[in-house]
C-alpha cells in the first residue's frame, strides 16, 4: 500500500487534475515566470548590447587604443627551417639547401621593383615619414615607402638566384617586428644591425657584408601606422652575407638591433631586438 500511496503523490505532484496544476503550480503561475524570465533576458542582452556599444564608440578602426609591448620590437631572420633557427646544409648536395632559396624567393618577391613602383612612393631617405591625423579628419589610408628588392644587393636573388648557397657564402634576411607608432633612431642616426659569433665560436664567423651598406634601417620607413590604416607597408630588411665562415662545424650566431633610443634587451625578454641562429654548411661529398 506504502508503494500505492508513493506513486499516487508522484502522479499528483506531476498533474493535479483537482487544482490543474502540473509540477506544482497552475498555468498561470507558469506563465507568471516564463514571462519573468523572457523579460530578465531580454534586459540582460539590451545591457549587454548597450555596452559593447558604448565600447566600440572607444575604439579606433585603425590603430589600437592600448598597445601592452616591450620597448625593444622583436628580430627575425630568413630562411628558417620550420620553428628552429638553424641552418645546415652540404654544398654539395642541391636538395639540402634549396628549401632556403626557394623560401628567400617567395618572401622576397613582394619586394620586385615593378611591385613596389605600383604600390609604394619614393619617398626622402634619412628622415621619418610623419602622416598625422588632421584633427578629427583621418589622413587613411597612409603612404608606405618603397623598399626595392635591388638594395639587397648580392643577397636580393636577381643576380646570384642561390643567394650564395651553392658556394658556402649565404646568406639571411633580418626584419624588426612591426610596432605601430614606434620611431626609433633620432638625430637622424638610423637604427642598423651588427651580427657576430657566439663567444665559443668567435673565431669561425670570418667575413661579412651588410645590405644596405652598415646594415641599416632607413628612418623613412617609420612610423608604422597599422595594417588597416598602411595596407601597402613594406617592412625594410637587412641581409647579411657570410663571406668565408667556416666549414663542417657548428657556428652559434646573434645578431641584434643598435639604435640610439632602443634598449638592447630588458629583464621581461633578455632576446628582444635581438635573435640567434646555428649555421653549419658541409662541404663532405
Amino acid at each position: 500500500m506504502a508503494k500505492d500511496g508513493e506513486k499516487s503523490e508522484w502522479k499528483e505532484f506531476i498533474w493535479n487534475p483537482r487544482t490543474r496544476e502540473f509540477l506544482g503550480r497552475t498555468a498561470s503561475s507558469w506563465g507568471l515566470i516564463l514571462l519573468f524570465y523572457v523579460v530578465f533576458y531580454i534586459f540582460l542582452a539590451g545591457l549587454f548590447t548597450l555596452t559593447m556599444y558604448v565600447m566600440l564608440q572607444t575604439l579606433d578602426d585603425h590603430k589600437p587604443t592600448w598597445q601592452d609591448r616591450l620597448t625593444t620590437p622583436g628580430m627575425v631572420i630568413r630562411p628558417k627551417a620550420d620553428e628552429t633557427y638553424e641552418i645546415v646544409y652540404n654544398i654539395h648536395k642541391t636538395e639540402s639547401w634549396d628549401m632556403y632559396t626557394e623560401t628567400l624567393d617567395k618572401f622576397l618577391t613582394p619586394y620586385n621593383n615593378s611591385i613596389q613602383a605600383q604600390k609604394n612612393y619614393e619617398c626622402t631617405p634619412d628622415q621619418h615619414f610623419l602622416q598625422d591625423d588632421s584633427g578629427d579628419v583621418k589622413n587613411n589610408p597612409k603612404r608606405s615607402c618603397q623598399f626595392n628588392r635591388t638594395i639587397l644587393e648580392d643577397c636580393s636573388g636577381m643576380e646570384d638566384r642561390y643567394y650564395g648557397y651553392q658556394s658556402g657564402k649565404p646568406c639571411i634576411i633580418i626584419k624588426l617586428n612591426r610596432v605601430i607608432g614606434m620611431l626609433p633612431g633620432k638625430n637622424g642616426q638610423a637604427p642598423y644591425v651588427t651580427c657576430g659569433a657566439k663567444t665559443d665560436d668567435a673565431d669561425k664567423i670570418g667575413e661579412l657584408m651588410y645590405f644596405p651598406p652598415n646594415g641599416s634601417f632607413n628612418l623613412m620607413y617609420y612610423p608604422y601606422y597599422g595594417k588597416k590604416a598602411q595596407v601597402n607597408y613594406s617592412q625594410p630588411l637587412v641581409a647579411v652575407k657570410f663571406l668565408n665562415i667556416t666549414v663542417n662545424q657548428d657556428v652559434n650566431i646573434e645578431c641584434k638591433i643598435n639604435a640610439n633610443n632602443i634598449p638592447t634587451g630588458s629583464e621581461r625578454d633578455k632576446f628582444a631586438g635581438r635573435v640567434s641562429f646555428k649555421l653549419r654548411i658541409n662541404t663532405n661529398n
